[in-house]
């Protein structure tokens, strides 16, 4: 009986294998159907980065100011309030 398990393993294993396979091979076909050449993908990736870091930049722009202007609302609470007011000072003398 243990022969038997073992075969059933290694066959499942294997048809496992080969699924996988496929599935990858499909994935580099549609890849390579897309982009035919090494150029094509490096000024692609390139251009991906640039909005990517642009996202991220105006991202953490938007969160941080955000997150100044909750914090102006805390004013009066001990503890929190002081660092919020000189945040508060900092933005406003910026401004002028």
């Amino acid at each position: 009986m243990p022969i038997m398990k073992a075969v059933k393993k290694v066959v499942k294993k294997m048809k496992s294998d080969g699924e996988r396979d496929a599935r990858q091979s499909v994935l580099e076909d549609l890849f390579y159907d897309f982009n035919r050449s090494r150029v094509e993908i490096y000024k692609m990736n390139f251009v991906r980065g640039l909005f990517f870091g642009l996202g991220s930049v105006l991202g953490g722009t938007v969160l941080i100011a955000l997150l100044a202007w909750i914090l102006s609302f805390f004013v009066e609470l001990p503890g929190i309030g002081q660092p919020a007011e000189k945040i508060q000072q900092t933005i406003q003398t910026d401004k002028q």
